[in-house]
């Protein structure tokens, strides 16, 4: 069974982070809550459930909860007709499904959110299975994501790397115990994504492809140079 390239997709191969935050703002402005935008963009990248609690505090009262998650919801597929893939995402995609990889989209989103994704991503003929939200019970930073990619590509941690944008997919992905290579596209920065156990970064995936082979991914049968 080849090895397996698990990507994030919010951030990672789409341009969506910064849509997620304004739509997630103006969520929580509904209910009389207003965190400043580059608290909520830090944020980005966990599940609507730790996003909140990371936002509003665990001790607070939950009733809103759903609410504010169905208004993100709704706000964000405003922004789906402007939806785009970032440059090269899919040619690395299909560069890695050349290769030997298994490539598995590790996402999160509602499976109506994946399936809008997928549609601007274009790159369905390189992608060998993909995750949503309906397929763990605790989003990023917990691993069940991580897990739930693993599972979908039949591979065990030792076959896989995790390619992701923000901490919470380092995070994430360290819990499972694959090694996980970041992407600076989601608007964090080097530092946090170093601190958090990124293995590699790159500015973004097209430099990762242009970069392939003197990265981890360069042979899926572990024969790659060391990591940088």
């Amino acid at each position: 069974m080849p090895a397996a390239a698990l990507f994030d997709v919010d951030g990672t191969l789409l341009d969506t982070n910064y849509w997620h935050t304004v739509a997630w703002a103006q969520a929580l402005a509904q209910f009389g809550h207003n965190p400043a935008m580059a608290r909520i963009h830090g944020a980005i990248g966990m599940g609507g459930d730790q996003l909140l609690d990371h936002l509003l505090g665990e001790g607070r009262d939950r009733a809103q909860d759903e609410a504010i998650s169905t208004a993100h919801q709704a706000l964000f597929a405003r922004f789906w007709p402007g939806l785009r893939a970032f440059d090269g995402a899919g040619d690395l995609l299909r560069a890695l499904k050349r290769r030997g990889w298994t490539v598995v989209l590790a996402s999160s989103a509602s499976s109506r959110d994946l399936a809008v994704m997928r549609r601007a991503l274009d790159a369905d003929d390189a992608i060998d299975a993909a995750t949503c939200a309906d397929d763990v019970d605790a989003s990023k930073p917990a691993p069940d994501l991580v897990h739930a990619a693993l599972a979908k590509a039949g591979v065990g941690p030792d076959q896989a790397v995790f390619i992701g944008d923000t901490p919470w997919d380092v995070q994430a992905a360290a819990q499972a115990e694959v090694p996980c290579i970041a992407v600076l596209s989601g608007g964090f920065g080097e530092r946090a994504l170093r601190a958090a156990g990124a293995l590699e970064i790159h500015a973004d995936v097209t430099e990762l492809l242009t970069g392939l082979d003197s990265s981890v991914l360069a042979d899926p049968a572990g024969h790659a140079p060391e990591a940088h």
